[in-house]
């Protein structure tokens, strides 16, 4: 949607606001509203000025005044607000009009040009399977004298007993047992199906939705694939509309990775293939899995640099609850054709040269998009650049249930790292290939690694309940 577009948009559906949006190193969005009288083609041309300092990790109070431009071609209509608002994602900028370095969005939009700049390809196309939990009831504390949490829902099978529910009307979802039941099981068709026709209204093109494997109420809706900015603006508008469905519906939507202990967690699996111009690259008839060696390649760049890339695209303390066997968590660092349990899959079943791709398994929702798909994609760079043949250095393919294997046979297998900290680590000694292109800054990974050193001290140094079961009568 161009300028001008954005412009009789306001006056056709007579909206009243613009809300002009930004996203901050973590992954959230934050807003700024002007009204639509006061919004004109210099608008676009000069941004909306905000207060750079108010939002951790970007700047210091001395130098706090920032631009947000609008990019017209990420708006739509918001869905929700009583006033007629149209809603438009923005670039960074400083004050002196030079593209904001620690902003992720340009960090995105330069990750495509580095790919075109490089000659491998012209687009990269991404897709990520963003799963989400939609609790009833959701209580937590962090205090000097108390630690706590209580999520609940309606489908449970913890409720299957519970009396207060004016009639307990039972088929809850058993114990890992909620993988597409249909209803009474699944209690939750109607309110995905909303999300969904709000999301198809705001612009996306929904593939399917289904219930997920744990109970509790965890679902899955997947949109098409697009190329990675307007892939992360995608996943931003999903979430938001995701989020204020449930809160209608008066439930709460959560893309947390493990909020439930002993059952599966949420994971966001991120499909990804280049094209040149209309040529997919990743094909090639009779290969292993009908994978070129550009492809090979980019999937050794993905698991070479993995222990680091998990550092932006599983960036949560919480995110290494879920990354333990057992609950389908691809921990291990191998890849194989249609087998879930390995960090990389490449999907088989009814793929056409197009279709082909490879789906990388590990990560979570709690990543930035832009950083996350922009990191990945320089991953795969480095592999093709350099020609990492992941069948050389241990990958696989390894077609078997890796869970099942012996001990011995798992001990040749390299895991993900086992916590934040371990990440990091990982990223500090290997950062070099996101540099490339000048995508990332050093200065940004710097702060990025604070910024999440800092989260994980604060988790670690708190006093956890269990302990008190573990350790009170010691």
């Amino acid at each position: 949607m161009s300028v001008q577009n954005v412009l009789n948009t306001i006056q056709e559906k007579g909206i009243e606001w613009v809300d002009f949006r930004f996203v901050d190193l973590s992954g959230r969005a934050h807003h700024i509203s002007l009204p639509a009288s006061e919004v004109e083609e210099e608008t676009f041309v000069n941004g909306v000025a905000f207060d750079g300092s108010s939002i951790p990790g970007f700047r210091g109070i001395e130098e706090s005044d920032m631009v947000m431009m609008p990019d017209p071609e990420s708006s739509f209509v918001d869905p929700f607000t009583a006033h007629p608002t149209i809603v438009i994602m923005c670039n960074i900028f400083t004050p002196d009009g030079e593209r904001y370095e620690r902003d992720p969005r340009s960090i995105a939009q330069k990750a495509e040009e580095y790919l075109q700049s490089s000659g491998v390809g012209t687009a990269a196309f991404f897709a990520p399977e963003s799963e989400f939990f939609i609790f009833d009831d959701v209580r937590y504390e962090s205090t000097q004298n108390s630690s706590s949490f209580f999520v609940d829902s309606e489908e449970a099978h913890w409720n299957s007993n519970r009396k207060d529910e004016g009639g307990n009307l039972s088929f809850k979802v058993k114990h890992k047992g909620g993988y597409v039941p249909v209803a009474p099981t699944d209690s939750q068709q109607d309110i995905r199906s909303e999300m969904c026709r709000l999301l198809i209204e705001s612009g996306l093109r929904i593939e399917r939705h289904h219930h997920e494997v744990a109970t509790a109420g965890q679902g899955e809706i997947n949109f098409r694939f697009d190329t990675l900015t307007k892939t992360a603006d995608n996943l931003l508008k999903y979430k938001y509309i995701v989020q204020n469905t449930a809160r209608q519906y008066g439930k709460v939507a959560t893309f947390m990775p493990k909020p439930l202990f002993g059952d599966n967690g949420s994971g966001m699996h991120v499909h990804q293939s280049i094209f040149n111009g209309d040529t997919p690259l990743f094909w090639e008839k009779g290969s292993y899995a009908n994978l070129s060696e550009t492809a090979l390649n980019y999937i050794g760049g993905i698991l070479y640099h993995a222990p680091a890339l998990i550092a932006i695209t599983n960036p949560s303390t919480n995110s290494f609850k879920r990354l333990v066997p057992g609950y389908e968590a691809p921990v291990n660092l191998v890849f194989s054709k249609g087998n879930r349990s390995a960090a990389v899959r490449i999907p088989v079943a009814a793929v056409t040269p197009k279709g082909c791709r490879i789906e990388f398994r590990t990560p979570d929702s709690t990543a930035n998009p832009y950083l996350a798909f922009a990191a990945m994609l320089l991953a795969g760079l480095d592999g093709i650049k350099k020609k990492i043949d992941p069948r050389a250095l241990g990958y696989g393919p390894l077609d078997k249930n890796i869970y099942e294997l012996s001990d011995a046979d798992k001990a040749e297998i390299r895991s993900v790292p086992g916590s934040l900290d371990e990440a990091l680590d990982a990223l500090e000694a290997d950062f070099e290939f996101l540099t490339e292109g000048g995508v990332f800054s050093k200065d940004f990974i710097d702060n990025y690694i604070a910024l999440h050193r800092d989260e994980a001290k604060a988790v670690s140094i708190r006093i956890h309940p269990h302990e008190y079961s573990l350790y009170f009568d010691l």
